[in-house]
């Protein structure tokens, strides 16, 4: 019996549990929130983690440093129910009160926003870098390709002239080899 009841509580667990990840790409100068409709008395526990993926150079002054995540929970009446600033991670948690729309804004949180200006400045010129490059070894191809086809434009004209230089010989053997062969059969 017992055995019985832990299969049928881990099943209504199961069934009962609703978690969801969410994955967000903030630049130095967006907000970006989301909303949850959730019922009362319901425990919500929220973890997040602050990735740099996508900096393929870091500025002077060390990422870790200039930023940090800004995060605040609200509750659908605006009861701030959760607020950090400039962390790197963090967990967070509350049991609902009132049924309504949740809402959790993240922010990147800057020392200065100048700082933030020169990390997006920064994040620009890689990518200009990064363009540049690949239009270089573009260019590049392109000149090598244009001599390719130069060399096969010249071969196929030597070649052609050639075979009509060997067609031409042909012909002109041909028509003396018959022109002898009329001459001794005293055609012509």
């Amino acid at each position: 019996m017992a055995q019985r009841s832990v299969v049928l509580a881990l099943a209504l667990w199961c069934l009962v549990a609703d978690g969801e990840a969410v994955w967000l790409e903030l630049s130095t100068t967006a907000t970006k929130c989301f909303s949850e409709r959730i019922q009362s008395n319901v425990v919500v526990i929220g973890d997040y983690d602050i990735l740099f993926d996508g900096y393929p150079t870091r500025p002077i002054l060390s990422i870790q440093v200039i930023l940090g995540l800004l995060l605040q929970v609200t509750s659908p009446y605006g009861k701030v129910l959760h607020h950090r600033e400039k962390v790197m991670q963090g967990q967070f948690s509350f049991n609902t009160a009132e049924p309504g729309v949740y809402l959790a804004c993240f922010s990147v949180d800057t020392l200065d926003k100048e700082l933030g200006v020169a990390l997006e400045l920064t994040k620009l010129e890689t990518a200009v870098q990064a363009v540049h490059g690949n239009l270089m070894y573009l260019r590049s191809k392109e000149s090598d390709m244009r001599d390719v086809s130069d060399w096969t434009n010249f071969k196929i004209t030597w070649l052609s002239l050639m075979s009509l230089s060997v067609c031409v010989i042909a012909s002109i053997a041909q028509l003396w080899h018959l022109k002898r062969f009329f001459q001794k059969k005293k055609l012509i």
